[in-house]
């Protein structure tokens, strides 16, 4: 149990913890650390818990973000301990899904880039539906995708209806693929551009390699994160 003879100061749970005073006393406003006990004169004073605490923080808002972090930190303190694992354990699948998803990505990305694209006829041209039921996709997907410029389909002269020519139809399926493994609009919207130019292979690659390495470094922050949580149910249940 800790005490006030063993009170850690602000400053010094700051330090330790590679936060701010402020940050410190903002976390445990949020609920993240437990409620600091307080002397006569009413200063704050910490124990190893909150030091630990904060420290399973940092990594856990490294692994799964800040918001999730402090719902398993809270979960931690006010729930049974089995709650607070599930908690965890979800974490660990959501990565194992992204591997995965992320797995799948490289290998269609791979394949459709090499596939030959000649030989085209007018006829060979899919529709806003035909195409995204192919993709099985809604229809309002693929509009947004022309709007943000990820995939720009052909325009009839005369009445201005969307036609996706064989090339455009290998640029949806890339773009769906790397949405399906969790890339944001924003970042496909600076690679989709060099497609026309035989440019993807090398930017894909790239960004594919830069997500695997984001995984990989979001799973060693949730082992760090294990390692922090278990000294600070310890140290709760001493």
């Amino acid at each position: 149990m800790e005490t006030l003879n063993s009170r850690i100061r602000t400053v010094d749970v700051a330090r330790r913890a590679g936060y701010s005073v402020q940050q410190i006393r903002n976390l445990e406003r949020d609920g993240v650390l437990p409620p600091a006990l307080r002397t006569a004169s009413g200063y704050r004073g910490y124990g190893e818990v909150h030091v630990r605490s904060a420290l399973a923080y940092r990594a856990l808002a490294a692994g799964v973000g800040p918001v999730e972090a402090k719902r398993i930190l809270r979960a931690v303190r006010d729930r049974p301990i089995h709650e607070a694992l599930a908690l965890l354990d979800a974490a660990h699948a959501r990565l194992h899904r992204e591997r995965t998803d992320l797995a799948l990505a490289k290998r269609a990305a791979s394949a459709i880039s090499a596939e030959p694209i000649d030989d085209v006829r007018a006829s060979d041209s899919m529709s806003v539906a035909e195409l995204a039921a192919a993709l099985g996709v809604r229809p309002s997907t693929l509009r947004h995708w022309d709007t943000e410029g990820l995939v720009v389909p052909d325009r009839a002269a005369t009445h201005r209806t969307r036609r996706y020519s064989p090339a455009q139809v290998r640029d949806a399926r890339i773009v769906h693929q790397l949405r399906s493994a969790g890339y944001s609009v924003d970042t496909l919207r600076t690679l989709m551009p060099d497609l026309p130019r035989g440019d993807r292979s090398a930017d894909v690659d790239a960004a594919l390699v830069a997500r695997d390495a984001s995984i990989t470094a979001r799973s060693h922050a949730l082992l760090d994160a294990a390692a922090a949580l278990t000294r600070v149910i310890a140290l709760a249940t001493s």
